[in-house]
């Protein structure tokens, strides 16, 4: 949160500066109310004008400083939070694959959302109360040290025993708002995922029994945000209610004095900055404990733990000359053994075919061999280096993904291939033609600067997959893993998506129940999955002989 604060110190310098401008306007309205008081002590129609016309200004001062005070506070405000969103989203692009993937993705739109939102609302409103109310509390009790020392000692005492009572409250106060941004991730979850759904929900007459579910869900959620609210304004009654004592014996302590014959306007004018005193300490208070529970949202949706940084950017880089071994290699998923002692090895520039039962652990396997999960016995080796010693970016930046549900950006062709990086119009053009779309570029008008709606509405699922394919052949990766990347096409065009995918010089490692004769048979391994073990055939000898699907 501090370095968040002075990011741009000169601004934030100003922003302390702007909310303590209020400050003293305060404290020129209370001198202001105690003249025009003293003014009837004193008796003249002269007086009573002067003053009169002196609290006039003072007023039209104050206006004028409250808009500049308001702008130079929302300028820094606008600015922080922007840099919070790009923090967030920062932190969540960043992840490593096997941290981003501990949590839902719905989660991370909840931190994006409605934990920016907390902090938005929360803290900034917080924090210039904070600074307006401690800086007045500050400012008047050094004035009251100069008027009454004994009667500024007091106030300190009393502002002592505020602060002890008001640490009672500072852990509830931080455990009630983590729980409202839990409930907000669950419940965006939970919403999403009956979206995602809902065609189902409705074909089969189950929308109540879901409704029924949210309608939990949104209990809850407003349940603790009302928790929150609830123990957040006992805080503020119990201050309040020691504040109202305290200006009780303040009032004692100033009539006394006004029997000792203290002036009128002296008397209500340290009234007045004792109230502000005694006021300003009951509100600023509970805002360190709401500002604490905001800081720890920050915290949470901004900070990458030590072990996630090194995960992405510390360690070996990756190079693949000669071959990946697999050494008595077990896993455990949820508890449920998905490998046990597996032992084989993948060649630099072969194609490799994963088979075997649904839920036999092919996906985990591609997951264990692009570094997803590391949490394996046994070992890993490319190149004799082992896997858990290479550093993510580098791996990342050698492999390619195609999956069954291609995802593509609301941009151009080229960029959707492209993703970005640095290429020559000419190789994204060899890249697409490679990957067969010159059918589809000689028919858009702009060709490979082509416009696509949101992901890719407008392409056919064989185009997509191509696009995807043009990814891979762009990138040259070492290795290309492939997760039922032809599932969803037909039996002439996923035949074409099969062959470009064979004829790359990328390792190869595939998933696919798909077989396209003459063509699957092209792979050189298969690597078939049963009871928890790996068995490595010939691609020839696993389709010619009796192991055949």
């Amino acid at each position: 949160m501090k370095e968040l604060l002075l990011q741009r110190k000169f601004r934030f310098a100003m922003y302390i500066f702007a909310c303590f401008i209020p400050v003293v306007d305060q404290l020129i309205v209370n001198l202001t109310l105690a003249l025009l008081i003293g003014s009837i002590e004193v008796g003249t129609m002269e007086n009573f004008v002067r003053v009169v016309l002196i609290s006039v200004g003072a007023i039209a001062l104050s206006s004028i400083s409250y808009i500049i005070s308001r702008y130079m506070r929302i300028s820094y405000m606008r600015d922080t939070l922007l840099a919070v969103r790009v923090k967030a989203f920062e932190k969540i692009m960043r992840s490593s694959y096997k941290t981003f993937n501990i949590k839902s993705k719905d989660s991370y739109i909840s931190n994006l959302i409605n934990d920016i939102n907390i902090f938005e609302n929360n803290f900034f409103l917080k924090l210039i109360n904070l600074i307006f109310n401690g800086g007045t509390f500050i400012v008047v009790l050094t004035i009251l040290f100069f008027l009454d020392f004994k009667f500024a000692l007091g106030i300190l005492a009393i502002s002592l025993i505020l602060l002890m009572v008001i640490r009672v409250f500072e852990r509830k106060t931080v455990s009630l708002q983590e729980e409202v941004s839990v409930s907000n991730e669950d419940f965006s979850i939970d919403i999403s995922n009956t979206f995602n759904g809902l065609e189902i929900l409705k074909l089969n007459n189950i929308e109540d029994k879901f409704l029924e579910k949210s309608l939990l869900k949104i209990k809850r959620l407003e349940r603790t945000k009302y928790n929150y609210t609830v123990f957040t304004e006992g805080q503020n009654r119990v201050t309040g209610l020691l504040g109202y004592l305290a200006v009780v014996f303040i009032l004692l302590y100033l009539l006394n004095l006004l029997s000792t014959g203290m002036s009128l306007t002296t008397i209500v004018f340290m009234f007045q900055m004792s109230n502000s005193c005694v006021w300003s300490l009951v509100r600023v208070l509970p805002l360190f404990n709401e500002l604490k529970s905001s800081a720890n949202i920050y915290n949470k949706i901004t900070k990458m733990t030590e072990e996630n940084k090194s995960e992405v950017t510390q360690g070996i880089d990756f190079s693949f000359n000669s071959k990946i071994e697999i050494k008595d290699l077990s896993f455990n998923y949820d508890g449920k053994e998905v490998f046990n002692g597996v032992t084989f090895d993948i060649e630099r520039g072969k194609k490799y075919l994963i088979k075997g039962a649904s839920g036999a652990g092919k996906s985990t396997l591609v997951k264990l061999l692009s570094k997803i999960y590391d949490d394996y016995q046994g070992d890993i080796l490319v190149d004799g280096v082992d896997y858990r010693s290479i550093n993510e970016d580098s791996l990342n930046d050698n492999v390619s993904f195609i999956y069954q549900d291609v995802f593509l950006f609301e941009d151009t062709i080229a960029n959707n291939i492209s993703l970005y990086k640095t290429y020559e119009e000419k190789q994204i053009q060899a890249a697409a033609n490679s990957a067969g779309l010159s059918d589809l570029l000689s028919k858009k008008t702009k060709g490979i600067n082509e416009m696509l709606l949101e992901n890719g509405k407008n392409l056919s699922g064989g185009e997509r997959q191509r696009i995807s394919i043009a990814r891979a052949i762009i990138k040259d990766s070492s290795i290309l893993f492939v997760d039922e990347g032809t599932s969803s096409l037909n039996e002439e065009l996923g035949r074409n998506v099969e062959k470009t995918i064979l004829s790359l010089d990328s390792t190869v490692i595939a998933i696919s129940h798909r077989y396209y004769k003459g063509i699957t048979e092209k792979y050189d391994y298969v690597l078939e999955i049963v009871n928890g073990k790996v068995i490595k055939y010939p691609s020839k000898e696993y389709f010619q002989g009796e192991l055949a699907i």
